[in-house]
């Protein structure tokens, strides 16, 4: 930092997605009238950061100049957004003022929103905001107070909290800042929800989601309404292993964007279920300016639940193609490209027909053929192509209704399973950048890993043309997980054909 007569500099940050890059806040006093001028790309939120700052740091009892004030935001070619740079410019105005010395704000990041009366107020973003910052070398932040818990997962900086303006003054001339509250660091791994013991009966749509959950694949749930598809979702994130440390960070720090604070790291993955109705914008994200995170962003590393799927429109499915296959989505605006992560586990739940009564027993399904070949057809060929298991989820018997078909697994049964096949993933894995096998790639499959015995069932479904060059990638995959489950160390040919039936909709 750099500091001359009538100049002084603070820090912020400024987020693009999750990218965050150091903002250096320029503020320089010169003769003339009294006006205040702000460069450097602020948007609307931002240019009306001078106001509230000069009457903060009046109500704070300091001198706003009586001079021409301007305010520079470095990089200037960067689009910067956000109330969170109120800190910075205020600080840096006082140190103008000599009320702070140049050198106190030197590798220090501000982050908080200036109310009229000198309050600080917390803002989205703080933990993607100082990890980003971490990254770049930055060791020291001052944010609300009410943030700490959360500034405080970043390892490696040092954090103060502050309550007004004031507070921020005795910080920055060496004070601790206000006494934090109790750092926790996990949240609650037992949260509540759907159990499967509450599914009865559905064995092979149970068994589907139980392989679905061990490799991490895309499922699709078809069937009547009111059979259970909803429910068997639900239960999805009750199975799945906890998210580990680094993966619970990029998750907090998403959330982070949309909340206000974040009290402690996630455990538990998490679930994302928007409503058919949902925009395209909300679901893969967009904004004017600024694309915000859609709903498979909030679902990164968890569950993404289009219930009632074929109701959502045609031009939202369609988007969610290379966000399927690359695990991240980007969006390109007029000033700027946002990318955003989004390696998410889909969950489809559709019904054969609008009136969903085409495949029961004994139907009264009022449908045209037309109708029902329509509605089908709002699910792509290169959606489904993109999805690794596909099941029929049949009405139940009356049997299981009154318990003959016997007591039903809790989810925690079935999770030790799934976390016994993930950890034979992951050794089987550890020399790769992969740790699922939904996320290994055709080309490691086919000649880094033992072929699978009974690939002739994939060949005759090759020339049948049932599968694609994508559906014998995904076929391979699905059956090591089955393996996996049941402990072996190559696909046999009764996983493979297990796998087949999965992919193409059979039931077992």
């Amino acid at each position: 930092m750099s500091a001359v007569s009538g100049i002084a500099q603070a820090q912020s940050v400024a987020l693009l997605g999750v990218d965050a890059t150091v903002v250096d806040i320029e503020a320089w006093t010169g003769s003339g009238l009294p006006r205040t001028t702000m460069v450097g790309l602020p948007d609307a939120a931002l240019t009306q950061a001078k106001e509230r700052c000069r009457a903060a740091v009046l109500s704070a009892g300091y001198a706003w100049p009586a001079q021409v004030l301007t305010i520079n935001l470095t990089p200037a070619s960067l689009p910067k957004t956000g109330s969170h740079y109120d800190l910075g410019i205020a600080a840096a105005v006082l140190a103008t003022q000599g009320v702070l010395a140049a050198s106190s704000l030197r590798g220090i990041i501000l982050l908080g929103e200036l109310g009229l009366d000198g309050v600080v107020h917390p803002v989205r973003g703080v933990l993607t905001a100082l990890l980003g910052a971490r990254r770049r070398g930055a060791e020291q932040a001052v944010v609300p107070t009410s943030q700490l818990r959360e500034a405080r997962l970043v390892e490696g900086m040092t954090v103060r909290g502050v309550n007004t303006l004031t507070d921020v003054v005795a910080v920055l001339r060496g004070g601790d800042g206000v006494t934090p509250p109790p750092v926790v660091v996990t949240g609650d791994a037992t949260a509540a929800g759907p159990d499967l013991a509450d599914v009865v009966g559905l064995t092979a749509a149970r068994w589907a989601v139980e392989v679905a959950a061990a490799g991490r694949h895309h499922l699709c749930l078809h069937g009547p309404p009111g059979v259970g598809k909803t429910l068997l979702a639900s239960c999805l994130p009750g199975i799945l292993p906890a998210l580990c440390p680094s993966e619970a960070l990029e998750v907090a720090a998403l959330h982070s964007l949309a909340d206000a604070s974040i009290e402690a790291l996630p455990v538990r993955p998490p679930f994302s279920a928007p409503h058919h109705t949902a925009s395209l914008a909300s679901l893969i994200g967009g904004g004017a300016r600024i694309a915000r995170p859609g709903a498979i962003s909030w679902a990164h590393r968890g569950v993404l639940f289009l219930d009632e799927a074929p109701e959502f429109s045609g031009q939202a499915l369609e988007a969610l193609r290379i966000p399927l296959e690359s695990g991240e989505v980007i969006l390109g605006r007029s000033e700027s490209t946002i990318r955003y992560p989004a390696r998410f586990q889909l969950v489809l739940a559709a019904n054969p027909c609008p009136c969903g009564l085409a495949s029961t027993p004994q139907s009264t399904c009022t449908c045209t053929p037309m109708a029902i070949r329509r509605y089908a057809t709002r699910l792509s060929g290169p959606i489904l192509d993109r999805v690794d298991i596909q099941t029929q989820v049949l009405p139940l018997k009356q049997s299981l209704l009154t318990g003959l078909g016997g007591e039903p697994e809790r989810s925690e049964v079935v999770a030790h399973r799934v976390g016994q096949a993930r950890s034979r993933q992951a050794h089987r894995l550890s020399a790769t950048p992969w740790s699922t096998n939904a996320e290994v790639p055709g080309a490691h499959l086919r000649k880094r890993l033992p072929v699978p015995l009974g690939m002739e069932a994939v060949d005759h479904a090759v020339a049948a043309g049932l599968l694609t060059a994508r559906g014998v990638d995904k076929v391979i995959r699905v059956a090591w997980t089955v393996a996996d489950l049941a402990g072996a160390d190559r696909p046999t040919s009764d996983h493979v054909f297990a796998a087949l039936a999965l992919r193409q909709g059979q039931s077992r």
